[in-house]
């Protein structure tokens, strides 16, 4: 399985079912632990769910929550 390392995250996809999510680990002890509910993305391709996780992890470290946006 691929990981995409990410300003500091190891992005880990899975696929689940027919679709795919991700899984989002820091690899450095000063960044947030992002919870799986802030990663509830399910994509047809693999690469989107990856896309989108790394969007959350700008969101995140710019201060504001992919809710906010």
């Amino acid at each position: 399985m691929t990981t995409t390392e990410y300003r500091g995250y190891e992005i880990v996809p899975k696929r689940q079912w027919s679709s795919w999510c991700v899984a989002v680990y820091p690899t450095r002890a000063d960044l947030p632990i992002l919870t799986s509910s802030i990663l509830r993305t399910l994509a047809s391709r693999r690469e989107d769910a990856v896309t989108e996780a790394m969007q959350t992890i700008d969101g995140i470290l710019s201060g504001r929550s992919k809710k906010d946006s």
